[in-house]
């Protein structure tokens, strides 16, 4: 394929990620005025669901102001070939090896990307979410994160992205079966010890204290025969007052997590409720199922990719004077972002499902009418959109809207 022609098409996908999620984004933000349904007039009284609004139209106008400048930066990037020249700029430096020269390449732009982006996460943060009192990070802790993601990027990154170069240098177009295998092998491992290795570098975690909400816990797990010996605190309000709880790993490497906001915020029997939840999606298998699907539309990317690369016009397109792989990587990385987009829709729409499913299991297994107050409680202290855009919801969200998962409940 000729060079114009690909650069042509990566300008257009861009362009098409661009519009697309920009009209989405504008009809969710108009439904924002439609009127809340019945079963959710109890959640606001009027001045926090006007303050509910005033969020969400904010958060509208910083995504669609952050998203136009990368999508005209991006622009220009490809205008003025600056990949090309960032290429050359790191040959310069004696860079010949393909394997130095490509971790560079893609390591200076994500150090670049992220320069560029500091500035916005920064207003989101200390602007943005404390105007609206759930920032509860210091500076200190912004770039403490920062340093540390930068450790975790060089040196998991860089591994990955060795191997998967050193795969295709010498095993050609069968590299992608070769690197299938490691990537699987990876996100099983990260699946497994995730919350054990990675997470403990950001946050600190402490077993749930003995007591009545410990207690009502093991005994709801012993009810539904759930082998339970981890329960977890995270210190989820060194960062944001927003809660959240969450299940991680496989077999005796499983754990419950829950944020010290959501057990500040929530009675014993709206937690233990939310904690049948989490049950829900180990008993019907969706973190086993969603693991394998991982696995395996990785399989498929690395498969498109072995048919994609070995193309100079894509280096040529992109502005390099030499074909390297990283050109074909990075644009590789765009051209496929359909597919990515189609998958991402599929994967929320049985993401969906499976909320419904685990919220059947905890309604089931315990009072569904915890679960409600909890899902409500949940709603106002993060000033949810209680009328999201049905379209929006369908491309963007992983779970039901409140609205869709009360009714559902209150028919079980």
């Amino acid at each position: 394929m000729d060079a114009k022609i690909i650069l042509f098409l990566i300008i257009l996908i861009l362009s098409f990620d661009y519009l697309l999620n920009s009209v989405l984004s504008y009809l969710n933000y108009k439904s924002l005025s439609k009127p809340v349904p019945r079963e959710l007039d109890n959640i606001y009284d009027e001045s926090d669901y006007l303050k509910s609004q005033d969020y969400n139209k904010s958060i509208y106008w910083f995504n669609l102001i952050t998203s136009s400048i990368t999508f005209i930066i991006l622009l220009l990037v490809f205008n003025y070939e600056l990949l090309g020249k960032l290429d050359n700029v790191l040959r310069s430096f004696s860079f010949e090896n393909e394997i130095s020269l490509s971790l560079l390449f893609f390591g200076s732009i994500f150090f670049i990307n992220d320069m560029i982006s500091m500035p916005f996460q920064l207003y989101r943060n200390f602007i943005i979410e404390e105007k609206f009192g759930f920032n509860k990070m210091s500076l200190r802790t912004f770039f403490l994160d920062k340093i540390k993601s930068y450790f975790l990027v060089i040196i998991v990154g860089g591994l990955l992205i060795s191997i998967l170069l050193i795969s295709i240098i010498y095993f050609s177009n069968s590299f992608w079966i070769y690197f299938w295998i490691i990537m699987s092998l990876f996100t099983v491992f990260i699946n497994l010890f995730y919350t054990s290795l990675i997470l403990p570098i950001f946050n600190k975690l402490k077993p749930l204290e003995d007591g009545s909400l410990k207690d009502k816990i093991y005994n709801y797990a012993k009810s539904v025969n759930f082998p339970l010996s981890n329960i977890f605190v995270i210190d989820g309000s060194k960062r944001s007052s927003k809660a959240n709880a969450f299940f991680s790993g496989l077999g005796k490497s499983k754990k419950i997590v829950l944020y010290d906001t959501l057990i500040e915020n929530h009675t014993e029997e709206e937690l233990v409720s939310i904690l049948a939840h989490e049950v829900g999606h180990y008993k019907n298998n969706h973190i086993l199922s969603n693991l394998i699907l991982s696995i395996l539309f990785t399989g498929f990317m690395l498969f498109v990719l072995s048919k994609f690369l070995f193309n100079s016009e894509i280096s040529f397109a992109l502005g390099g004077e030499i074909s390297f792989r990283h050109f074909e990587l990075f644009a590789f990385s765009i051209l496929y972002s359909p597919i990515s987009y189609i998958l991402g829709i599929f994967m929320n729409i049985k993401s969906r499902k499976n909320e419904y499913e685990a919220d059947n299991f905890a309604v089931k297994t315990f009072d569904k009418i915890h679960l409600i107050n909890a899902l409500k409680n949940l709603s106002k202290d993060n000033l949810v959109n209680l009328t999201p855009n049905p379209v929006y919801v369908f491309v963007n969200f992983s779970h039901p809207t409140m609205h869709q998962r009360i009714k559902a409940m209150k028919h079980i």
